[in-house]
Order: C-alpha cells, then sequence, then structure tokens
C-alpha cells in the first residue's frame, strides 16, 4: 500500500514524496483511511516510533480548510519538545499549502510572539496544555470552531497531573468535535480518558498492547548502588559507536550525572526541565545532528526526541511506572532499525524487571558487566578499525611522508605498533588496568543453608509456649483490626465529598509530605502535581489528596515513594523560593 491508496489529498502526496515518504506505517495505514473515512472519535495505540503523528497529523491536514483563518484543528501534547516536533512534523507535511498557518503553543517561549501568531489566523493549534490555558483565559485563542482533536501521549499527560488542563480545554471547544486520541500504552488511565472524553470510539492498534518493540534487544546489570556510575561508563565504553539517550528519575540526578560524564570526556549533556528554552533547543540540536554522543534525559523532558538512529536507551534507574520502560525502551530500535535497551539495578529492584517483562511481553536478559580487559580490547579493536577504515588523502599528506618517514626509520613495524596503540591508548590503559569485577554475585548455597538452619534451631529454641502467647496476641489484633476498620469506614463517609487528590484508590494508605509551597506561587493542583513527579521523579498515580493553603500545602503520597520526594524537593527553587519539604507527623 502506498500513501495515494490512503485517499490524500494531492498536495499532501506532493509533500510526502519530497519528504521521500512513500509507503505508510502500520498505524498509518490502519488510522489514516479510519479517520477519513468515518465520522467518529478513535483511540489508536502502536509503540513509540511507528509514525503515530503522521497517522493523526495527515488526516488532519486533510480536512483542514486552509482558505479559512478560523482555528480548525487542535493537537495538545505534553511537553514542549513534544509539541515542537508536532508543529515542524505538520508544517513540513503541509508545506504544498501556500496559506496553511501552524502555531505552537507552549511555555517558556514569548507568549507575545505566540500571540501575534494566533492574531494572524492559525488553522491548527499544537499546544501544551499550561500555556494554551492561559491564552484561552487571556482571549489570545478561540477554539469555539474547533472541529478535530488530537490528544497525543494522552497516558504521560495524566501522569504529569494535566486532567484539570484537560477538561478545562475541552469545555472550550464544540461538543459536536471529533477526539483522536494516540498512545504507545493502554494503561487504565488512558481507558478512563476515552470513556471521559469520546463516544464510541473505534480502536486501531498495532502490535500487542503495551509491548514492546520486536527490533529491540532488553539487557538488565545488576550492580551495587555505589558502583552504577562505575557501571554507566563501562557501558558506555563498551560501546565506542554509542549513539545514545540516559534516563534518570530527578532533575538533579540527571544534572549531576551528565556533569560527571562530562567530566571525565564523554560527548554528553543534559536536557531538563530547569533548563531555558533557548537552552534545550541548543542541546537538542546538538543531539539530532551528532555532535553531542550522549543526552542525559528525565521522563519529561525527553517527550519529544524524535531522534530514528539512536543505538542505546539506558536507564540509570528503574522507572517506577511500568508503562514509563515501555516510552524510553521506544527511543531506539525506530523505523525498523535495531537497538538496545539497558537497564542499571540492584538486587533489591530485580523483582520489577519481572513486572516489567509481564507489560511488555518481553524478556529481559540479565547481562554482565564488561571487565577492565573486556573493554580495552574493544576500544583497541574499534581504533585500529577506525585506522583501517580511513580515506587517506594521499595528494594532501605527500609532502609531509618524507619527513615523517625520516623520523620513524628507526622502528621496526612492531615498534611502530606499540607506540601508536600507547599514543592513542595509555590512560584508558591505565585507568582500567587494576579495575574490579562490578557484577553483584549472589551468594553461596553452603552460605543460604546455614542461614536456613540457623532460622530453623531459633524456631526451636522459641519453645511451645509461644504459641499460647500468639493466639493471645492475634485474638487482641483481631480486636483492634476490626475496630480500626469501623473508624474507617466512618472517616471514608466523611472524607469521601472533599477528596480531590490525583489517585482517589491511595485512600489512608499513604504518607502526608508537608511542602512549604502554596496558591501564593502554585498556579493550581495540576501545577503541583506535576513538580512532584518531575522533581521526585515519580508517577502521578502515587499522589493522592492534596491540601493547598495559601503559604503551603499538605500531600499524601504513596508510602514507598514519599521519602524520594522529600530528598528531590528540598533545597530546590520554585519562582524564587527555596523548597522545603518534610514528611507529616500529623
Amino acid at each position: 500500500m502506498t500513501f495515494e491508496d490512503l485517499g490524500l489529498r494531492q498536495e499532501l502526496l506532493d509533500a510526502l514524496e519530497n519528504l521521500g515518504f512513500t509507503t505508510p506505517t502500520p498505524i498509518q495505514e490502519v488510522a489514516i483511511p479510519k479517520i477519513l473515512e468515518e465520522e467518529g472519535d478513535l483511540v489508536g495505540l502502536a509503540q513509540t516510533g511507528t509514525g503515530k503523528t503522521a497517522a493523526f497529523g495527515l488526516p488532519m491536514i486533510n480536512m483542514i480548510d486552509f482558505d479559512s483563518k478560523k482555528t480548525q484543528g487542535l493537537v495538545i501534547a505534553p511537553t514542549r519538545e513534544l509539541c515542537i516536533q508536532i508543529c515542524k512534523d505538520f508544517e513540513k507535511f503541509s508545506s504544498k499549502f501556500k496559506k496553511a498557518n501552524i502555531v505552537p503553543v507552549y511555555g517558556g517561549a514569548s507568549i507575545d510572539v505566540q500571540s501575534r501568531a494566533l492574531r494572524a489566523g492559525a488553522q491548527i493549534i499544537v499546544a501544551t496544555p499550561g500555556r494554551l490555558m492561559d491564552m484561552i483565559r487571556r482571549k489570545k485563542a478561540d477554539l469555539s470552531k474547533i472541529e478535530f482533536v488530537a490528544l497525543d501521549e494522552a497516558d504521560e499527560m495524566l501522569n504529569m497531573g494535566f486532567k484539570e488542563d484537560i477538561d478545562f480545554i475541552l469545555e472550550e471547544t464544540p461538543i459536536d468535535k471529533r477526539i483522536w486520541l494516540f498512545s504507545a500504552t493502554m494503561p487504565k488511565e488512558v481507558a478512563r480518558i476515552a470513556k471521559t472524553y469520546m463516544t464510541n470510539p473505534a480502536e486501531v492498534s498495532v502490535g500487542t498492547k503495551n509491548a514492546g518493540a520486536s527490533t529491540i534487544e532488553h539487557l538488565y546489570y545488576s550492580v551495587d548502588d555505589r558502583d552504577r556510575y562505575n557501571a554507566l561508563k563501562r557501558v558506555l565504553d563498551f560501546s565506542p559507536d554509542i549513539f545514545g539517550l540516559i534516563f534518570c528519575r530527578t532533575r538533579r540526578e540527571t544534572q549531576a550525572v551528565s556533569e560527571k560524564l562530562m567530566k571525565d570526556g564523554y560527548s554528553a549533556n543534559a536536557i531538563h526541565g530547569d533548563l531555558s528554552q533557548a537552552q534545550r533547543d541548543r542541546v537538542m540540536n546538538s543531539f539530532r545532528n551528532k555532535s553531542l554522543q550522549i543526552l542525559v534525559a528525565t521522563d519529561v523532558a525527553a517527550r519529544g526526541i524524535d531522534v530514528n538512529d539512536i543505538t542505546h536507551v539506558i536507564n540509570y534507574n528503574i522507572p517506577d511506572d511500568i508503562e514509563s520502560y515501555t516510552h524510553r525502551s521506544g527511543r531506539t530500535g525506530r523505523a525498523g532499525r535495531t537497538g538496545t535497551s539497558i537497564i542499571i539495578t540492584n538486587s533489591r529492584e530485580e523483582r520489577k524487571i519481572w513486572a516489567i517483562e509481564k507489560v511488555i511481553k518481553t524478556k529481559i536478559n540479565k547481562g554482565k558487566i564488561p571487565s577492565g580487559e573486556e573493554v580495552c580490547e574493544k576500544q583497541l579493536m574499534h581504533l585500529v578499525d577506525k585506522v583501517v577504515a580511513v580515506d587517506v588523502k594521499e595528494d594532501q599528506i605527500a609532502q609531509y611522508l618524507p619527513a615523517i618517514e625520516e623520523k620513524l626509520a628507526e622502528f621496526s613495524k612492531e615498534d611502530l605498533i606499540k607506540h601508536f596503540v600507547s599514543a592513542e591508548f595509555n590512560r584508558f590503559l591505565a585507568y582500567y588496568k587494576n579495575a574490579r569485577d562490578i557484577n553483584l554475585q549472589k551468594r553461596s548455597g553452603d552460605r543460604d543453608r546455614r542461614n536456613n538452619d540457623r532460622d530453623r534451631g531459633r524456631g526451636r529454641d522459641r519453645g511451645r509456649g509461644r504459641d499460647r502467647f500468639d493466639n493471645k496476641r492475634n485474638d487482641r489484633r483481631r480486636d483492634r483490626s476490626d475496630r480500626d476498620a469501623r473508624g474507617g469506614e466512618r472517616r471514608a463517609r466523611r472524607d469521601r465529598n472533599d477528596r480531590d487528590g490525583h489517585n482517589r484508590n491511595l485512600d489512608e494508605n499513604s504518607t502526608t509530605v508537608f511542602l512549604n509551597l502554596g496558591s501564593d506561587i502554585i498556579q493550581d493542583k495540576g501545577h503541583l502535581i506535576r513538580l512532584i513527579c518531575d522533581e521526585g521523579g515519580i508517577a502521578g498515580k502515587n499522589i493522592g489528596r492534596i491540601r493547598m493553603m495559601e503559604k503551603f500545602s499538605f500531600v499524601d503520597l504513596a508510602p514507598q515513594v514519599a521519602s524520594k520526594v522529600v530528598k528531590g524537593m528540598n533545597g530546590g527553587d520554585v519562582e524564587g523560593k527555596t523548597v522545603r519539604a518534610e514528611i507529616s507527623e500529623s
């Protein structure tokens, strides 16, 4: 099948031909005719890197009346990078429509410039929720004539706390609009969006829901926490031609890892929320044109990185949200290419590997961190391969050869090779000379048996008299449990009407964190949720009820992430105010 078979206008076909696109991807092949031929809503599911942007972008452009200056199409994306990338793609697709005006609307850029672009007449707006809400309130964006809305990366928008923003935006659009929702995964939150905002949506999918791409090799390495950075360096050194993404949980960790890599001589830089838009653009441009070899990023900042030839994705930590792993790994193995997704973990987190395998329906093999000798051999042979493959420009170096030959006349072939290797490689060889094995070693069977025997011995020593004590204690626990349950039901009924958190299922099984951030600085609860997710490196489903005062807030969190949020947010800066976070005792 070709794009001509999909029923697209000639202007689009000409633009696609100029771009070198002739054959639609599987998701484009099933989604585009469905959108063009039917009138209803649609949910499209496919792995990252399979062409979802064109799957909703081409039919939207196909149905837009570019002779009118009314805004007819709207695309909502979770991050500014993704917003910019989608807008660039739309501009390429619509290049043959002379009157087309596609405007990106996102935070971090001049609101006046974006306002003027909208005032000139934008048939399609590509926006992040926060800035678009601002534009609507300022009467700069008119959504009353919207016919088509595309929600891209909807699951990520919910994780980032954009639910209230999406509610506000969609209420500004006509009731009879069409909505297309596209995502790489289909968690319960996305299904809830479809049920809330869409009318009997058709579903098209390519591959298995939430599954990883078949072109990706999945590996994990288990090391001690103190060796995590050393393990990262060995992975990088063992892959001399790497063009990769490293994912970290928080902005601070992202910046710290990138600074260490740059100090150690790697071609690396970071992208995260603390950078200005100009800084983010510079880093991304360097990465896209490959003058930067390694990009260290948070999950949020990496949205919109549309680069087809990334060879490796390295998870410096396991993501808290399993669906995030699918998005991370999907940055490699794109457009039919192969790629490698690596997780650096410790023994305590290995059980999470099994959970990820279950979701992506793919085996994640346990790898072994290369030894110092293996790294040196790989680097040395890479250097030799470069020497063999180099393009010798004899006419340019001929005048220098006699002097060079005279200088090297006393060296034999073997000596020349030794000096050449040493000149290029001495520092590297010295670093790995006595490198130890940093792979976690399992306990021996004898040690396990000794531990089991010791535990059994302790059990026998307790004696039978313990049983009567345990029975009485269990009776008391049951009575207390019944009282607590009755009290919990009363509290639940009392709180049900005013619970307004991100995850209502947390109920009272949560830990409350105090933040010295209130409504005087934070725009709304959605803004606070996004801040907690980004700085704390957690998913939105771990956030429960939020009580926001003027100068401070209390946030209920899943117990397993509370300490991480406190650590991630303490000492940060929000609108010039130093953040103080602590677990509340009452």
